[in-house]
């Protein structure tokens, strides 16, 4: 994972370094999952949509189209993680398709944009995981906490399975 919140927050993790990572994953095979997010303050100043289509520009600042294609992006609002607090799974859905889809659209097509994975990632539970998973633009999660308890992770993973097939 690259580009977490925290990764950011405690270890001084920037975009530049996020693309030097990202580059680094690909040249040596490796399966990178890029996250993208934006703080509680920007969510409520209305800063969302441009700082995170600014992260996923940055991240995929010099990546070909076909090195996209094998990155999976994960939308972790940071004010969601560790909080019990989730985006409304429509808030999810309209982040992850009409900022993060969109945004890798505009860099590489909307063939490579429909064709990446990107999850949700931020107080996802057995509570919550229906809901989300059933959002269109939404194709898997990236757990946190429910993954330390096996009944909650295993749920998780059925649902998600029963509904995304």
């Amino acid at each position: 994972i690259i580009g977490h919140s925290e990764r950011r927050q405690y270890f001084g993790e920037t975009d530049e370094t996020v693309n030097k990572k990202l580059k680094a994953a690909l040249k040596h095979g490796l399966l990178p999952i890029v996250a993208v997010g934006e703080s509680l303050e920007q969510n409520e100043a209305g800063e969302t949509e441009s700082w995170v289509s600014g992260q996923v520009r940055a991240a995929f600042d010099g990546i070909s189209a076909e090195q996209a294609r094998g990155v999976v992006v994960a939308y972790e609002p940071i004010w969601a993680i560790g909080t019990g607090r989730a985006a409304t799974p429509e808030q999810a859905n309209s982040i992850i398709g009409g900022v993060v889809r969109a945004t890798l659209a505009d860099l590489y097509g909307d063939d490579v944009a429909q064709a990446m994975i990107i999850q949700y990632g931020g107080s996802i539970k057995p509570s919550n995981v229906r809901e989300l998973m059933e959002q269109p633009e939404i194709d898997g999660g990236l757990v946190g906490g429910a993954s330390l308890k096996a009944e909650d992770f295993i749920e998780l993973v059925r649902v998600t399975a029963e509904v995304k097939g």
